[in-house]
């Protein structure tokens, strides 16, 4: 196992949520968007996923949207709904708890996921599992193994590019293909190790870190390997200042990275892109985060995960939420458009009166979807903004009577979004203990207008 404990000392994950401001006012700032006067259609709620019974906040990740169901990650298991969320289809149990779950799937709608070896309180993250999530069915599930033939190594995270499955973390990388068969395992003590991978689009990108005796901390290089042999193809090594670093895309590669001053739990400073055409890669440009009051959301370790952003590759556009108190920490009242290859800005919508702005997805013709957050008098929806004019036209609007538990999944729930075919899907990473306020907090819910 690896010695470096600089980088065991930070295995928290950092929860993500939104600050809900009570400002109120006229607060145009020079932006070129504005606020179109339309009204989006009148949404419903048409399912919900209950909170599991838990005394601790656990774990919960896993979400995704698929053709026939949306499932969604729970305690101990994987549960496929009918798309509306309002009827189960089917279940799959897991050993233990879930530690990590890739966003991307296959063409065919397979994808990977950490789990628990158990159920107690010392099991640890060492299953790796490929999931069909169109059949409801764990394909199969492998525990890591060393190059010194040690079982039970403990991941911190998976992904899935092409025909391969690669989890990584303090103890090092291990890769298999679809059908199970391993082609690259941890060293069982080495300098260097995978702290994790990122996967979609047909790349892998790894993130190699290496302990250094004049160094508390480890230096980090951004590799793009050969996702069947691990034959590194192209490689950029962060400067000395960066302690972490997340793979925003892996095609085209860009990078936010944190130099350790980051505030308000974004664990990122600077978003990098970097041309990895030539083994050697090369700096294309570098965006100030901080110094800009861009609020992505990072979790503190892990390689995949982040947040509260978007990014349209046609047109190398970066979507972020800012805010004006840049410390309150999370998505803030107005986005911004950042060209990732320029830094150029390329726009920025007109402040949302007490209320966050946070991307979602970018749809084909480069308009972005958001979601326009609850506040205290009225339930939150889904805008478009135009990539242009930055004007923003509401889409949908969620029913009043939800705005206190859009509020909580926000704030406390580390909350994730999807929009899909009319449909915005809300869900927590968390499944959390419940309080005199919060009994009524879902795992998950979803909004549509049929």
């Amino acid at each position: 196992m690896s010695q470096r404990s600089g980088r065991l000392a930070m295995a928290a994950l950092v929860a993500g949520g939104l600050v809900l401001l009570s400002a109120c006012g006229d607060s145009d700032d020079g932006g070129k968007g504005g606020d179109s006067s339309s009204q989006g259609a009148q949404a419903k709620t048409l399912g919900k996923v209950s909170m599991p019974n838990v005394t601790k906040d656990t774990d919960s990740m896993g979400m995704w949207v698929t053709g026939n169901n949306f499932v969604k990650g729970d305690i101990d298991k994987i549960v496929g709904y009918s798309p509306d969320g309002a009827k189960t289809d089917w279940t799959i149990e897991l050993d233990g708890g879930i530690c990590w779950a890739s966003p991307h799937t296959t063409e065919d709608g397979r994808t990977a996921v950490l789990f628990k070896d158990g159920k107690s309180d010392d099991a640890e993250c060492t299953q790796v599992g490929l999931v069909d999530l169109n059949k409801g069915k764990l394909v199969w599930q492998k525990e890591g193994t060393d190059t010194e033939g040690n079982d039970g190594v403990d991941f911190d995270e998976v992904t899935i590019s092409g025909n391969t499955i690669a989890a990584g973390g303090t103890s090092g990388g291990g890769a298999w293909s679809l059908d199970g068969k391993p082609l690259w395992k941890p060293e069982y003590i080495a300098d260097c190790d995978d702290d994790g991978y990122a996967g979609g689009d047909g790349k892998l990108v790894a993130l190699r870190g290496c302990s250094s005796v004049e160094s508390s901390t480890d230096k980090l290089e951004i590799q793009t390997v050969d996702p069947t042999t691990r034959k590194v193809l192209s490689s950029y090594k962060l400067d000395g200042e960066f302690e972490r670093a997340h793979v925003l895309s892996t095609k085209p590669l860009v990078v936010a990275a944190d130099t350790g001053d980051s505030d308000g739990g974004s664990s990122v400073t600077d978003i990098l892109t970097i041309d990895d055409s030539a083994k050697q890669g090369k700096l294309v440009n570098s965006i100030d985060v901080l110094a800009k009051g861009f609020q992505p959301d990072c979790p503190a370790v892990n390689v995949e995960g982040c947040k509260d952003l978007a990014l349209d590759k046609k047109s190398s556009t970066v979507y972020l939420s800012s805010e004006v108190d840049v410390d309150d920490g999370g998505p803030g009242e107005k986005i911004t458009g950042v060209n990732f290859e320029t830094g150029k800005q390329t726009g920025k919508t007109k402040m949302a009166e007490s209320r966050s702005l946070t991307p979602i997805s970018t749809e084909k013709d480069g308009s972005l979807i958001a979601y326009q957050g609850s506040m205290y008098s009225e339930a939150g929806g889904v805008v478009r903004i135009d990539p242009k004019t930055f004007e923003i036209t509401q889409i949908q609007k969620n029913p009043d009577a939800m705005k206190d538990v859009e509020s909580d999944l926000e704030t406390y729930g580390d909350a994730r979004m999807v929009f899909a075919d009319k449909k915005l899907y809300l869900g927590s990473d968390t499944a959390t203990r419940p309080t005199s306020d919060s009994k009524d907090r879902p795992l998950a819910v979803v909004f549509g207008t049929a």
